[in-house]
C-alpha cells in the first residue's frame, strides 16, 4: 500500500519542530523529492511556515524539489574534481543535456546534482550515474557516455 504525505506526518506529533529534518527526509525517501504540496503540509503539521521549511531544507544539499530522472547524474565540484576539469563538465551537460544543477532533461532520462565531494580524488574528476562512477572523465567523454545510457534506456 502507498505510503502518503499524511501517513509521513501523522508518525511525528504536531507542532514537533524538531522533527522537521526527520520528516523531510522520510517524504523524500518515499517519493524521490520534497514536492510544494509536502512543504506545505509539514508546515501545517509542525506549525510551522511554508517559508521556513522550504528555507531549512534549501539549506541542506540532500534534498531535492523535483523528482530524478532515470538516470541521475551527479558531479563532483570538490576541490580536486573542480581543478581537473569538472567545471567544463558540467557546461558540456548543459550543452548535450540542456540541464543545470537541480533540473530534468525533458524527456525524464536524466537529472544533474553537483555534490561536494564524492571522495575519489585520485580519479578526478568524477561523475556518478545512478551511484556508479566514472572516473577520469572528459568533455568529450560525456557524449559517448549519454549515447551509451540512451541505447540502454
Amino acid at each position: 500500500m502507498p505510503v502518503s504525505i499524511e501517513d509521513i506526518c501523522s508518525k511525528y506529533k504536531q507542532g514537533s519542530r524538531e522533527a522537521l529534518l526527520s520528516v523531510l527526509q522520510e517524504i523524500q525517501d518515499n517519493f524521490g523529492y520534497l514536492s510544494e504540496e509536502a512543504i506545505i503540509y509539514v508546515g501545517r503539521h509542525l506549525k510551522l511556515p511554508s517559508s521556513k521549511v522550504y528555507g531549512i531544507a534549501t539549506f541542506y544539499d540532500q534534498f531535492r524539489f523535483a523528482p530524478k530522472g532515470r538516470y541521475h547524474l551527479q558531479v563532483c565540484s570538490g576541490t580536486t574534481c573542480h581543478i581537473e576539469g569538472s567545471m567544463a563538465l558540467l557546461r558540456e551537460i548543459d550543452k548535450l543535456l540542456k540541464i543545470k544543477d537541480g533540473q530534468v532533461s525533458r524527456d525524464g532520462l536524466f537529472s544533474l546534482q553537483v555534490v561536494n565531494c564524492m571522495g575519489a580524488c585520485s580519479a578526478a574528476p568524477v561523475i556518478a550515474v545512478n551511484g556508479e562512477f566514472h572516473t577520469l572523465m572528459s568533455s568529450a567523454d560525456l557524449a559517448g557516455l549519454f549515447d551509451e545510457i540512451r541505447k540502454n534506456a
